[in-house]
């Protein structure tokens, strides 16, 4: 990812609580029939290894995972919000008008082995941990136990779980911070006035990076 020194957020706090926030990634890696790319819940592990451990699983008719064996690289990208800046918000367009659209937003990589999980008790682990993380807001939260067990039993041979401890953890907080600040407070306002709700959370992220 590109990343300029003034975008780069190396807060491992503030990297887990955007993964954790934004838990459906992508998951890219190349092999034998190229690139390969799925789109999964992942759940994150904060104390595991130096930047944490990522869990999840495949169906395993996706061929994608088969392509992890062996302990192959993965890349999990996690998007945050993201707004288009419109030039007419800054008040260097008034000065000298040299200003250009742009895009501001927030995303984490995370790079590491897979291990492939097969056994029946590690997958049971996984999917529950993962249904329990999202349904804990709930008032009357369903687990994977409510399920008859030999259901279940059927619906985890068809998936193949991985964990990725990860290796390599970036993340690049693009909020306009190489812009005046009279020319933030001016995207500020126009994000603000925007009736799109990820204009506004874009306007609230940028306020927090002060």
């Amino acid at each position: 990812m590109y990343m300029p020194a003034s975008f780069r957020q190396n807060d491992l706090t503030e990297l887990h609580a955007q993964m954790q926030a934004n838990p459906f990634a992508l998951l890219a890696s190349s092999g034998t029939d190229g690139m390969q790319a799925s789109h999964l819940p992942l759940l994150l592990e904060p104390g595991e290894g130096e930047f944490g451990t990522l869990y999840g699983h495949f169906a395993r008719a996706n061929p994608h995972w088969r392509d992890l064996q062996g302990g192959a690289e993965a890349l999990a990208v996690f998007s945050g919000p993201d707004a288009y800046i419109s030039p007419s918000w800054y008040a260097a367009k008034a000065e000298h008008g040299k200003v250009v659209p742009t895009w501001n937003y927030i995303a984490v990589h995370a790079r590491g082995p897979v291990e492939l999980i097969e056994e029946p008790e590690r997958l049971l682990q996984i999917v529950s941990r993962l249904s329990d993380q999202h349904e804990s807001g709930r008032a009357q939260p369903w687990a994977v136990s409510d399920a008859p067990r030999e259901y279940i039993d059927t619906m985890l041979r068809a998936i193949v779980g991985f964990a990725l401890p990860i290796r390599r953890l970036d993340g690049k907080w693009k909020l306009g911070q190489n812009r005046s600040a009279v020319d933030q407070a001016g995207v500020q306002a126009g994000l603000n006035d925007s009736t799109a709700p990820r204009d506004r959370e874009m306007a609230a992220r940028m306020t927090l990076n002060h």
